[in-house]
């Protein structure tokens, strides 16, 4: 298996089976799944035990129970059951482009890792996108999107950008190259070098934190927003909190401040 993909989920079924459409309809397919369930209810486990009879790549399901926000902690459990070398994190509301999980196995480098970004869809548009139209790849169709209601903007570059378009705005993008939760790779004997994530992180930069630890570590990151693309359901967010967002952004600035390495709440405590 050369590569292991975390999606992590909960009680989002009906997103979730999209981007479990999207990831079958990859031009690359060395790859396996592991879900990382934040303690989804039943009916999550039954869409993704009917799931596998038709998937073109293997799943392994990874869940606890539900203690609130705990999304950290499953994500550790995650990349112990990766069994590939190289880590792909995404989210259960983000739908990749055909060509997403090619661009990561084809830029992924020794001494790296890749910073994707997202393309974020209207409510509307998000229910409204079927099975076809991820098989179809309308839901990256610019004019199929905007004759849906997307209003136009800079940002639509990401899903019309390709080869030497989609490399000079990663170079010249004014965005960092941070490790994005929704869309970052790197290799798994890093990750675990750096302890996985920190534990006590909940809502609000804890994939951003991961990031500078391996940047601490030595290894650099690399610009993809441009390359390889997710579509991002739109949703609700009731467990963002201002009390999280504080805690995580003292614990990122102690983490930049004494160039920490390992965090100490990791996957080895």
């Amino acid at each position: 298996m050369e590569l292991s993909i975390i999606i992590s989920t909960y009680n989002a079924e009906e997103w979730l089976e999209k981007v479990l459409i999207g990831y079958n309809n990859q031009t690359f397919l060395n790859f396996e799944m592991v879900i990382a369930d934040d303690g989804s209810r039943e009916s999550t486990k039954k869409l993704i035990k009917d799931f596998k009879k038709t998937s073109n790549y293997s799943i392994k399901h990874v869940w606890h129970e539900d203690d609130g926000f705990q999304k950290s902690k499953i994500l550790n459990k995650a990349i112990i059951a990766c069994e590939g070398d190289y880590i792909i994190m995404s989210d259960g509301d983000c739908i990749p482009r055909k060509d997403f999980v090619e661009v990561h196995n084809t830029k992924k480098e020794k001494g790296y890792f890749l910073s994707g970004g997202y393309f974020m869809l209207p409510m509307n548009i998000s229910k409204l996108i079927t099975k076809n139209d991820i098989i179809s790849e309308k839901c990256f169709d610019i004019n199929w999107l905007t004759a849906n209601g997307l209003k136009k903007s800079f940002k639509n570059n990401k899903l019309t950008s390709t080869g030497f378009k989609a490399k000079f705005l990663n170079f010249i993008t004014p965005s960092k190259a941070t490790w994005n939760g929704h869309n970052a790779s790197g290799w798994k004997e890093d990750i675990l070098f750096v302890n996985g994530m920190d534990e006590r992180m909940q809502y609000g930069g804890q994939d951003r934190e991961l990031g500078e630890r391996l940047i601490n570590f030595g290894i650099q990151p690399k610009q993809i927003r441009y390359s390889a693309i997710v579509v991002h359901l739109d949703h609700k967010r009731g467990y963002r909190t201002s009390e999280s967002i504080e805690k995580n952004q003292k614990i990122r600035k102690y983490t930049r401040r004494k160039k920490l390495i390992k965090t100490p709440y990791g996957i080895l405590q």
